[in-house]
């Protein structure tokens, strides 16, 4: 089985692109700059592949993982329990020396919800949170004058990927990193209340292998790799977006997920 979702690409015409992230709310949502297309496209359902996936391979992985925590949206000792093992999955996929969780994102589809825990709408531009650039920016942003003594060892950063609930509606579909091309790949700024980045958005290219996993549980991750230092072949990172599947019931409930980033040192 497949499913069919329209998805959003960069046209070939396009100007600098610019994205400019939401702020959590009833309203959320991202502004673009710049000209986009729709492409209806094949997403295979990575449950019934007869393939294992891998973070250096493909740049994603699904794994199986039950928190211990009971409310994810705590941010006391509930948050520190919960980047406790985002740690340790994370070390474990990756063989890394050590873990650092920078960032937890909210997201629901459902305006009610949005307002009250000030999440954010699900992303549906395909994109990859970092560039080369914008990578090693973010490292400094936390780690201040340790960074040089990080960077001299490779580095990556992985998305932790988690529903809160079971996801019925607008799923995240990732492509297989060795389906893309360098040159579907285009920076484009990344603007937030608090910061600017710099993030890849994508062209479109009838090559590239579209894999979901339909019905994800809390009790499953999804690992996607948004930067890796190492160029020594293997994926340095995995576009993504959420996409709304053809002939898809309207009734089922919004989605509802948390992702965390999470830098891992010495890989």
């Amino acid at each position: 089985m497949r499913a069919r979702g329209l998805l959003t690409f960069l046209a070939e015409n396009s100007p600098k692109p610019i994205y400019q992230a939401s702020i959590g709310g009833a309203e959320a949502r991202l502004e673009l700059a710049g000209n986009y297309q729709k492409k209806q496209v094949n997403i295979l359902n990575g449950r019934e592949l007869q393939e294992s996936f891998s973070i250096d391979k493909q740049g994603f992985s699904l794994i199986n993982h039950t928190t211990t925590v009971e409310n994810l949206y705590d941010a006391g000792s509930g948050r520190k329990k919960y980047e406790a093992e985002c740690k340790e999955i994370v070390i474990n996929a990756t063989g890394a020396d050590s873990a650092y969780v920078f960032d937890h994102t909210f997201r629901s589809g459902d305006s009610k919800l949005r307002e009250q825990k000030l999440s954010r709408e699900p992303t549906t531009v395909i994109h990859n949170d970092y560039t080369p650039n914008s990578a090693p920016k973010r490292l400094r942003d936390f780690m201040g004058s340790d960074t040089e003594k990080l960077i001299e060892k490779p580095f990556c950063i992985i998305n932790i990927w988690r529903p809160i609930k079971e996801v019925k509606s607008f799923p995240l579909a990732v492509c297989d990193a060795q389906s893309v091309s360098p040159e579907n790949l285009v920076c484009a700024e990344r603007k937030s209340k608090e910061r600017i980045g710099e993030i890849f958005v994508v062209r479109f290219n009838p090559h590239q292998r579209w894999i979901y996993f339909p019905n994800m549980t809390p009790d499953e991750v999804l690992l996607i790799k948004t930067y890796d230092s190492r160029k020594d072949g293997r994926a340095r990172w995995c576009v993504h977006t959420a996409f709304d599947p053809e002939g898809s019931d309207t009734n089922v409930a919004p989605r509802e997920s948390v992702e965390s980033r999470i830098f891992a040192f010495g890989v």
